[in-house]
């Protein structure tokens, strides 16, 4: 693993948490992307090297919509930059790491992606993330 990719924080709003997250960081969003097999809109804000992805649910059957009504808003996975994220996925189950996926998928900020279970990395969700080429 290369570095911290970013930090995801689910949100009721992103329009009203990009505003808060603008102050706090003294920065704006600069992307706001919809992926529409997550059922997520998700707002990039980045403040020298470190990004924040706010996660906004668009369905009430999404990952995020389903965080939410259980823990309420607030920090919802770390991300790692990885160079090869199929041999990083290989090295991971070999390490006795439960993935998500079995396969890389597309996600947001043109990544692919791939997430680590909660129950094998001490209750944090973990996301792979390769810059796709």
């Amino acid at each position: 693993m290369n570095r911290i990719e970013h930090i995801g924080i689910a949100v009721n709003s992103i329009e009203v948490a990009g505003d808060v997250y603008a102050k706090l960081l003294n920065t704006g969003v600069y992307k706001i992307e919809e992926v529409i097999s997550e059922g997520v809109k998700t707002a990039f804000l980045q403040s020298g090297p470190n990004k924040i992805e706010l996660l906004e649910a668009t369905n009430a059957d999404s990952p995020i919509a389903k965080f939410i009504a259980k823990k309420g808003e607030g920090i919802h996975h770390i991300a790692f930059d990885v160079t090869d994220i199929k041999a990083e996925m290989e090295r991971l189950k070999a390490e006795g790491f439960i993935l998500l996926n079995e396969e890389p998928k597309p996600g947001a900020d043109n990544k692919l992606v791939c997430f680590v279970h909660p129950k094998s990395a001490n209750g944090v969700l973990v996301e792979l993330c390769q810059e796709v080429q």
